[in-house]
């Protein structure tokens, strides 16, 4: 039931629904009444399957309408960058000088208001890479090192131990 397709969902829900209202006839024909109804184990799964589905469909529908929205931003984006190379192939400039004038314009403005213009941010120098540090020494095999003694007196203990039960 994890379909995203509208038209599954729609299916889904018609066969919850006459699902949900052959139970309630029976139930009906059986002579029960509506609070009882209402807590037949059936009829909650049935309404909360209806329920989830008509949740999806809304999402599926918010999705749809910002699909469209989007699109729809995107042709007056698309539109809008048309329009500046129109006018600026009319006045005889290229596009690629159209958006100098702006700048300029900006920072007449930010000197007007008593303002300096940012600097332009010079590039960082790469650092040098760090000196690669010294191994560590090697540990000494195990093998070389004296056993811990706790191991010897656990040793030592379960030879005392097994002469004992010899006896």
């Amino acid at each position: 039931m994890g379909s995203k397709n509208k038209e599954a969902q729609g299916r889904q829900k018609a066969s919850f629904e006459r699902g949900l209202e052959e139970r309630l006839s029976l139930l009906s024909k059986k002579g029960f009444e509506s609070p009882r109804v209402d807590k037949d184990t059936l009829v909650k799964k049935l309404r909360a399957n209806i329920r989830a589905i008509n949740d999806r469909l809304k999402a599926i529908a918010a999705n749809e309408r910002r699909t469209e929205e989007l699109a729809k931003m995107k042709a007056e984006k698309a539109a809008a960058a048309a329009m500046p190379k129109e006018r600026a192939a009319k006045k005889g400039k290229s596009p690629k000088e159209a958006p100098g004038e702006g700048k300029e314009k900006k920072k007449k403005k930010e000197k007007e208001k008593g303002q300096e213009p940012k600097p332009e941010k010079e590039p960082k120098p790469e650092k040098e890479p760090k000196p690669e540090k010294e191994p560590k020494p090697e540990k000494e095999p195990r093998s070389e090192k004296e056993p811990k003694p706790e191991k010897k007196k656990v040793k030592e203990k379960a030879q005392e131990k097994a002469p004992d039960k010899e006896e």
